[in-house]
């Protein structure tokens, strides 16, 4: 009887327990990381879309919010607008757990670039810690329609000084045309005493207009 059977003669087949084990614990290993990658991305995604909401689609829109804020309380302070902001995303986005303290700095850094922006549009002032509005610019309809007036005052001298260098430019066309064709005839010795102009002689051009 050899060490490697059974009775009867039927081989033994020898599993290798050990390589298995090793085999599905690499398997297992490799799963692990792929689903911890896997869940890093969607976290990160997540992390993303949040922000970009808190953002409001930008600078230009989130400055309508402050804009809105300030100009509901006449006088504030910058915390005061700060804190009201976060407090209404927390609201609004109740479907979240409340703002982590970065979603808090990122609300807080786009308020203060928004009054930066605002100050510099003259529609609020500020003196130390408090803001107070100013107002939005006001367009008076008497002036625009002066602008407008002005405006077609403009394009019309314009286009009237396009036609001007226009025929300008087709008087030099004319006169270079003419010259280089007494040019052609004097070297073929073809042009008559009798048409020739002694200098100095006086070119007369008018323009007859037609009502």
């Amino acid at each position: 009887m050899s060490s490697g059977g059974m009775p009867g003669g039927a081989p033994t087949k020898i599993i290798n327990v050990g390589a298995s084990c090793q085999s599905n614990h690499g398997m297992n290993h490799t799963a692990s990381h792929q689903e911890n990658a896997r869940n890093a991305v969607v976290e990160r995604a997540a992390k993303k879309k949040r922000e970009s909401r808190i953002i409001g689609g930008g600078l230009r829109q989130f400055s309508v919010i402050v804009c809105q804020k300030l100009q509901s309380k006449v006088r504030t302070t910058y915390n005061q607008v700060a804190d009201e902001i976060i407090a209404d995303f927390a609201g609004t986005h109740s479907d979240t757990i409340v703002p982590l303290e970065s979603d808090e700095k990122n609300i807080r850094r786009r308020v203060y670039d928004a009054l930066n922006v605002l100050m510099a549009m003259d529609i609020i002032a500020r003196d130390k810690k408090e803001i107070w509005w100013k107002g939005l610019p006001e367009t008076n309809m008497k002036d625009l329609e002066e602008l407008k007036a002005l405006r077609a005052e403009m394009m019309n001298r314009i286009g009237k000084k396009v036609a001007y260098m226009k025929d300008i430019e087709e008087q030099i066309v004319g006169l270079q045309n003419l010259m280089a064709r007494n040019r052609q005839l004097l070297e073929c010795g073809s042009a008559s005493p009798e048409g020739r102009f002694s200098l100095p002689f006086l070119l007369v051009q008018f323009t007859l207009l037609l009502a």
